[in-house]
């Protein structure tokens, strides 16, 4: 049987690669394919046997580690807090906009393979190739060794924890009830869509008593929301 020698490129890329998250995370990966397949996005989808080949199904392990790890965190860190103080907390912590800003942080945005187009338009790329190196991380590493990673590499090291008890970072919700307040009506509308495929995104925009404040755009529906009201609340609402 003959097999087929990486080149000299794809060695190098390797090698870069493994390097990466051994400056970043303090371990050299024993299984780098899983790696390689967490930081490939759906816009440069890889055909194999018809199968799409991307990150999509790691992003979906990598969400369900980060919220149990999250999740345990938060119940010993806070014994006397309710079940309320807990979940909002776990959805700070992992909300998508505060995903997008750890993936730059930690410098992962810089490994992500994906089209020139999406690199530049994409809101939720980096949160989404954060989750799926979670994913790869945990069938490669195993769970207790992905918890330690994500507590001390990354919650104890790039997240206020203190600071995050403060913020609002529901912004749709935001926005709702200082319309309640102001006794305003606001309406999310989904005005058109661009791409085809994996390509396809969504556009919202929002209506304030009928007049245009703020658009999103984002491969889903409630990512194009969040961006959209995220925009609004810095127009419309003074803290």
């Amino acid at each position: 049987m003959r097999f087929l020698k990486k080149s000299s490129l794809e060695r190098s890329t390797d090698k870069g690669l493994s390097q990466s998250i051994k400056n970043i995370f303090g371990f050299h990966p024993h299984n780098l394919h899983l790696y390689k397949l967490a930081f490939r996005h759906k816009s440069v989808n890889k055909d194999v046997n018809g199968i799409k080949i991307n990150n999509e199904r790691l992003e979906y392990l990598g969400d369900a580690v980060v919220g149990s790890v999250v999740a345990d965190y938060l119940f010993k860190k806070f014994p006397y807090k309710g079940e309320g103080f807990l979940t909002e907390m776990r959805s700070k912590i992992v909300c998508r906009s505060n995903l997008e800003k750890l993936s730059r942080k930690l410098g992962l945005d810089k490994l992500i393979e994906s089209s020139p187009e999406t690199r530049t338009s994409s809101k939720s790329m980096r949160g989404d190739a954060f989750e799926a190196f979670i994913g790869a991380l945990y069938i490669d590493k195993g769970y207790d060794f992905t918890r330690k990673i994500i507590i001390k590499r990354i919650v104890n090291i790039h997240i206020d924890i203190d600071n995050l008890e403060h913020v609002n970072t529901n912004f749709k919700s935001k926005l709702i009830e200082w319309a309640q307040k102001e006794r305003k009506e606001v309406d999310f509308r989904v005005i058109g869509q661009k791409g085809e495929k994996n390509h396809l995104q969504y556009e919202i925009e929002i209506y304030v008593d009928d007049q245009a404040i703020s658009r999103g755009v984002d491969f889903s529906i409630k990512g194009a929301e969040k961006i959209a009201a995220e925009k609004a609340c810095n127009t419309l609402i003074s803290e």
